[in-house]
């Protein structure tokens, strides 16, 4: 049995969309971050970077529990366990690989820059708000070029790189896009909304999280609790 500890995020969606695309069975935890749950010891015993998600799997690679964190590592393990959605030759696998770090590396932090100094952050400092909001729209024409090619983020398939990815651009009003913009990513974006597995990911733990950050909230997620020693 899988056991996922996460929240209604773009990183925590990733695996709720690879769980349910496999049909694996699991027990979907909830960590609220706006409550600090994440800094809690049985938590960081198995993400010590006090992130969402992680998990355990008690049919571990070798018959023994394993633990993991960072959604990237726990989609390449899922995509290994089940033989899905990471591709079948070499190059297919290298291929969604390249998309996946494209996503590791630039999507998820640079969108995730882009919503704290649009929406959250205390203090509206333009230069940051005009850089993060330029360099969205950037990797926005970077996946309409690719999708222009391809059906799909890393070729002809599905892969764990198209479920890395479509969480992110959820909002992409707030990241202050356009979708008729990237006419690609437009059609690529509503055909993954519409995979019944998907729909059902977005509304696991979707419940629990509240709109918008109270004092609380935004002290523990972007105060001195976040950088207190542990």
């Amino acid at each position: 049995m899988i056991d996922l500890y996460s929240w209604a995020t773009p990183n925590g969606h990733k695996i709720h969309i690879m769980l349910e695309e496999c049909g694996l069975s699991y027990r979907a935890h909830p960590v609220d971050t706006g409550q600090g749950e994440q800094f809690k010891p049985e938590f960081l015993a198995i993400s010590p970077n006090n992130k969402i998600p992680a998990m355990t799997d008690s049919d571990g690679p070798d018959g023994k529990p394993i633990s993991l964190f960072e959604s990237g590592a726990m989609l390449l393990y899922l995509a290994g366990k089940t033989g899905r959605f990471l591709g079948k030759t070499d190059r297919e696998k290298y291929e969604t690989l390249q998309w996946l770090m494209f996503q590791m590396g630039g999507v998820g932090p640079m969108l995730g820059q882009t919503h704290h100094f649009r929406n959250y952050a205390s203090e509206k400092i333009e230069y940051a708000i005009n850089r993060y909001t330029n360099e969205a729209r950037r990797l926005y024409g970077v996946m309409d070029r690719q999708l222009g090619k391809t059906p799909y983020i890393a070729g002809k398939n599905y892969t764990i790189a198209d479920m890395a990815i479509w969480p992110w651009l959820r909002n992409w009003q707030g990241q202050g896009q356009n979708m008729d913009d990237h006419p690609n990513l437009k059609r690529w974006f509503e055909q993954i909304g519409n995979r019944p597995a998907v729909q059902r990911a977005v509304k696991v733990l979707a419940d629990l999280r509240k709109p918008g950050f109270d004092a609380k909230a935004r002290e523990v997620l972007f105060g001195a609790t976040q950088y207190a020693k542990r």
